[in-house]
């Protein structure tokens, strides 16, 4: 008796072992989900295109100011309608402004007040540390509460200072409201798929473990300045791990319930599940994290913090899955999935489930071709519209989804004075010629004024600011610094100042940026895109030891994604009322839905591989698409509905994001993974599997092929 127990008891101790290593570990690095805000910075400046002029003479201006600064416009309007300011408000502006210069987060650099041509409207730019972090709004606070002190005005504040501000504040409740909606709404999805109170909260905090592990990596390495961290890839990193450790999840607790349908040991069916899921989840995991790792090719520097940071959060989520979940499952044994309780001789889907994909599997061996056929079309017709998607980048005004107070005072800057104003393209060249190149910036249409900033900083007051040789042009746009015509007219200038002789001119400036930024993006889609297809496609020929399969599959998943951008480009402009989108967003829609995608794709085909080696490739189609069906939908369910929690953080880019993947997901797992795939083997037949083993069975097994014991 004793003797007999000592076996028993070390087996136990290993699941013990594993369960309470992950309990020290969450309970040590689980705060860390809440921390990662304070090495996040927005400052959008740093995150340029490494190689552009514009990062060029972001280096080179730096030489023409003792500190780095960043303007705050203030902008006055009279509180009557399209009222005329007089110069006592000229006079109290300009006070109200010097008053500042020893202000909090100031630097002492501030202009006087300066009257529009029109003379409803005046600015004043005041310059802030780049450094202020979370100081930062109660720095623009403090200049609104002076410039107020105009009487008969209403004050604005625009500029990038204004616009950092607010992005902090969309930004603030990343941490707590993101995260809460993500895992509620996971909560909520779990318990009415498995109609259990326990398996759903050990689901949850196995992710969460996973996250505070991620988030306490990432936290350390970005304070090491080894990764850079915003609040975009910050809230991508929390969804992210949340969706794809609920996913494999999902995946092993199915085929546990499974194998203890099969085995009335605990023990032995776990062993059964791992051995038959750890493979797809690994490779799921794989495809996902290597990806990933892709935009490290990205000369955006945001774009490469997002590999290694996403790809850290994949492997802690992996790694709760493999480990954690599996300990806990099989120290619990059925009594997890209570009260449903599996019970030996139920191996096949609950019944519900079952008469579903049963059907759907019926539908797919009864008409391939046709199922196929109608699916395909569907989906090209779909992807016909992805050529509208315009990814030129989103303009300032649309940058947030709600009315940020920096954008309805850029809105009103641009009303009164020119387009660019307070956001001049900056022009780095030598001094001998810096006369000729102000000549060249004026004759550039589009261009309102250009200017040799002076030692004074004022523009025309004193002599020409020289350093090391070079001088700094400001030309003035007239266009808006965000707008399509800006950035056309600072390819203009580019040009202009570019043919001038012995000038060495190099133009920046936020318009310049922007451009940069756009050019950049499409550069780095070109090389990753095919990167990334090439490593999934590698990942799947080894797990599914065949060649034409993984095309297929590639090929599929390729079309959902082009079918996506097609339905986003009609969803942005009609229903969203979005002009463009980010210029990242179609790489980053592409990384996620293309590698997402696969996911559910390995998920099924691995099964149907299995089935396939037992009892032939038709019925292995069948028999994989009715078993994993619930599963895989489910696991779908889930991720879109993680993602389109980053819908609650008011900003375009993440609200784009968020549609992208979370339909994308839902098309492919309800469309491509049910129908498209499955029909298109079912048709194909053990070709499909060429040149592996599969392709060479030759014929199919008996039509009632007795399950596995």
């Amino acid at each position: 008796m004793s003797t007999a127990s000592k076996p028993v008891r070390r087996l136990f101790l290993v699941p013990v072992f594993l369960v309470l290593a992950w309990l020290v570990v969450g309970g040590a690095f689980g705060s860390y989900a809440g921390k990662l805000g304070e090495v996040a910075t927005n400052d959008q400046a740093s995150f340029l295109p490494q190689s552009a002029e514009s990062t060029q003479v972001v280096e080179a201006q730096k030489a023409f100011s003792r500190q780095q600064t960043v303007p705050a416009i203030v902008v006055w309007t009279s509180e009557e309608d399209g009222g005329k300011l007089d110069a006592g408000q000229q006079k109290a502006a300009t006070a109200a402004l010097a008053s500042l210069k020893d202000g909090p987060g100031v630097t002492g650099q501030v202009s006087p007040a300066l009257p529009s041509k029109d003379r409803q409207a005046l600015e004043g730019v005041v310059q802030l540390r780049p450094d202020l972090g979370d100081e930062l709004p109660d720095a623009i606070e403090h200049i609104r509460s002076a410039a107020e002190g105009v009487p008969g005005t209403v004050v604005g504040l625009a500029g990038p200072a204004a616009s950092q501000a607010d992005l902090s504040e969309a930004f603030a409740g990343i941490d707590g409201l993101l995260l809460g909606v993500a895992l509620v709404t996971v909560l909520v999805i779990l318990l009415l798929v498995y109609r259990s109170v326990l398996l759903p909260l050990i689901i949850i905090i196995g992710a969460v473990f996973a996250l505070g592990v991620a988030c306490a990596i990432v936290y350390v390495l970005a304070e090491h300045d080894i990764v850079r961290v915003d609040g975009q890839v910050q809230g991508i990193l929390s969804i992210l791990v949340i969706g794809a450790a609920t996913d494999y999840a999902l995946l092993l607790t199915a085929r546990f319930r499974e194998e203890l349908g099969r085995h009335a040991d605990r023990w032995t069916a776990m062993r059964a599940a791992l051995r038959e899921s750890a493979g797809p989840i690994t490779a799921s995991a794989a495809t996902v994290a290597l990806g990933l790792l892709a935009l490290l090719l990205s000369d955006l520097t945001n774009n490469r913090a997002l590999g290694p940071v996403g790809a850290i959060g994949i492997v802690c989520s992996v790694l709760s899955a493999l480990t954690f979940l599996p300990a806990v499952l099989v120290l619990l044994g059925r009594a997890a999935y209570w009260p449903a309780k599996p019970k030996m001789g139920d191996e096949e889907p609950e019944a519900g489930s079952k008469g579903i994909w049963s059907r759907i599997a019926g539908l797919v061996d009864r008409s391939p071709r046709k199922v196929w056929a109608i699916t395909l079309v569907g989906l090209v017709a779909c992807a016909a519209f992805m050529p509208t998607l315009n990814s030129k980048g989103v303009p300032l005004k649309e940058i947030f989804v709600n009315d940020a107070p920096s954008v309805a005072a850029q809105e009103t800057l641009g009303r009164h004075f020119p387009g660019g104003s307070g956001n001049p393209a900056i022009v780095i060249a030598d001094a001998a010629a810096a006369q000729k190149i102000v000549s060249a910036a004026e004759d550039v249409p589009g261009v309102a004024s250009a200017s040799v900033v002076t030692a004074s900083g004022r523009p025309g007051v004193g002599e020409p600011l020289v350093v090391d040789g070079r001088v700094r042009i400001d030309a003035t746009l007239e266009d808006a610094a965000d707008s399509d015509a800006a950035k056309a007219t600072v390819t203009r200038l580019r040009d202009a100042v570019h043919d001038v002789p012995d000038a060495d001119a190099l133009v920046g400036g936020y318009t310049a940026q922007q451009y940069d930024t756009q050019k950049t993006a499409e550069h780095d889609r070109n090389i990753i895109v095919p990167v990334v297809l090439v490593i999934i496609l590698v990942i799947l020929i080894g797990l599914l030891r065949s060649l034409l399969m993984p095309l297929l599959l590639v090929a599929t998943v390729a079309l959902n994604f082009l079918a996506t951008l097609g339905i986003a480009s009609l969803v942005f402009e009609h229903v969203f009322g979005f002009s463009g989108t980010d210029s990242s967003v179609p790489l980053y829609g592409f990384v996620f839905l293309v590698a997402l995608g696969v996911d559910y794709n390995i998920f099924l085909m691995s099964r149907v591989r299995e089935e396939s080696l037992i009892h032939g490739t038709r019925h292995g189609v069948l028999r994989g698409l009715t078993t994993t069906g619930g599963v895989i939908t489910s696991a779908g369910v889930v991720l879109a509905a993680t993602f389109a929690a980053l819908g609650v953080i008011p900003l375009a880019f993440l609200v784009q994001i968020a549609f992208i993947v979370a339909f994308g997901v839902l098309l492919d797992t309800l469309v491509v993974r049910s129908l498209l795939v499955p029909a298109l083997v079912r048709d194909i037949g053990p070709t499909a599997w060429w040149p592996g083993v599969l392709s060479r069975a030759g014929k199919e097994a008996p039509e009632a092929s007795e399950p596995r014991s």
